[in-house]
């Protein structure tokens, strides 16, 4: 009997001395047998949903980490002022993102103490970083929608960081209460990662773990109710800013549905508690491509797109050629459209009088009368002569058309003209007075 027993503990001493043979028989398929058993869900084939998982997150870290390089290098392109302000909280939004994308890991992998201390934390504090810059987002789009400008940039930042402050503070105070909680019988055991059941953060019920959630909740649901009042502002343009709002928090809103029921009642029914971390894992995989959706791809696609008001002025004010040819194709039009205008200004029925085409009169009208001068009648009256014998001659104008100087001249020509006619008739009355008076005398031939 004691060859029997002499025996056995020699065939099983290997065992012992060389524990990964024995693990080389419990490595599951698709996984090496020098792996730590904590990251078998990384590649057991068995149970597919830890690599699908992982896939999924791995292709939103991709997807997130592009898009906030392109929100980044779309910061000198935005031209409207309003948007501007609004993306420092959509790149904090972002990382709140790309970090719901690294979590999911963290709910794959088993738990072990660093995990569960992860998982406690940064699951409240990463959904409260999306709510609180969607919360700041609906608060700047209130204003926005009513009056057409909102707070500054500083300030929709401050109000998110402000509001992820107030979870981080609830979540450390929690984790260091039960921690602390659970430390006399950590210290017995001499090693925390020894049963995690105990030692480690983990050793906490599903509802409280739902319960400690519940700022988070109130969050998104303020998201939720204040991006209906945005819909009906007066500045329609800020309404699909609202509606990309609307439809994440509503897409959130099932998803917290969904999980928390599961995860708090579904599991325990069925009694598969081994559900918990994939609830978790999914939840965070699901709500973190539901941002990337529904909010973050349409917000950079509007982003560099300018406001009515810019565009308005791009049509009033077109980019166009200053050259010489454009300058003169302007003032032809100009011309044509006042001679034509000139032509059918009424004259005066006591002096008919030819009108030049060559004048250089070009239409515009004088906001005052104009009343020449002495020294400008000397220098626009013409020879002596009968008017009859007057032709209208083609002088060189050097300026260009449509100045004011060519009205003017004009203008001077016409009352000087009157003047001399006025001259004419006064002297012919004179001559015929004085022709009567001598004939009475007998000395008017």
């Amino acid at each position: 009997m004691a060859t029997h027993k002499a025996l056995l503990m020699c065939l099983g001493l290997p065992l012992f001395l060389f524990p990964g043979g024995q693990a080389q028989n419990h490595a599951p398929p698709g996984c090496s047998p020098d792996l730590n058993p904590l990251y078998y869900n990384l590649c057991d084939r068995s149970g597919a949903w830890g690599i699908v998982l992982e896939a999924v997150a791995g292709a939103g870290i991709i997807t997130t980490f592009v898009l906030t390089i392109i929100l980044v290098a779309s910061l000198p392109f935005v031209q409207d002022t309003k948007k501007r302000s609004l993306l420092g909280t959509q790149v904090f939004f972002l990382l709140g993102t790309l970090g719901l994308f690294c979590l999911v890991f963290a709910c794959v992998v088993k738990p072990d103490f660093a995990t569960c201390a992860s998982r406690r934390f940064l699951f409240g504090v990463l959904f409260a970083i999306c709510f609180s810059c969607l919360v700041a987002h609906v608060f700047a789009l209130n204003f926005l929608a009513r009056k057409n400008h909102g707070p500054q940039g500083w300030v929709i930042f401050t109000v998110a960081l402000l509001l992820t402050l107030v979870e981080v503070i609830i979540n450390t105070e929690w984790l260091i209460i039960t921690l602390v909680r659970a430390g006399g019988e950590v210290g017995s055991l001499g090693n925390g990662s020894a049963d995690w059941t105990v030692a480690s953060p983990c050793a906490i019920a599903n509802m409280d773990f739902v319960m400690a959630l519940i700022y988070v909740m109130l969050l998104l649901l303020g998201a939720f109710m204040g991006a209906w009042p945005a819909l009906c502002g007066r500045f329609k343009r800020w309404r699909k800013h609202g509606v990309f709002v609307l439809l994440i928090t509503a897409t959130s809103i099932a998803i917290w549905v969904v999980w928390i029921v599961m995860y708090t009642y579904g599991n325990k029914q069925h009694n598969s508690p081994t559900w918990d971390d994939p609830t978790l894992a999914i939840a965070l995989a699901a709500n973190a491509w539901a941002f990337v959706l529904f909010y973050v791809i349409p917000e950079v696609s509007q982003v560099t797109k300018p406001s009515p008001e810019q565009s308005y002025q791009g049509d009033m004010y077109p980019t166009r050629g200053v050259g010489y040819e454009t300058i003169l194709k302007e003032q032809t039009g100009q011309s044509m459209f006042v001679e034509n205008k000139a032509f059918s200004m009424d004259e005066p029925n006591s002096a008919k009088r030819p009108v030049s085409p060559y004048s250089g009169y070009n239409g515009q009208l004088l906001t005052s009368v104009y009343q020449p001068t002495e020294m400008a009648l000397m220098h626009k009256v013409p020879s002596e002569g009968s008017y009859d014998v007057i032709l209208p001659r083609a002088t060189a104008n050097s300026q260009v058309m449509g100045s004011a100087n060519s009205t003017l001249r004009a203008e001077d020509m016409y009352v000087a003209q009157s003047h001399q006619a006025a001259t004419s008739q006064k002297d012919g009355k004179n001559s015929q007075v004085c022709c009567f008076y001598l004939t009475s005398d007998s000395r008017c031939s």
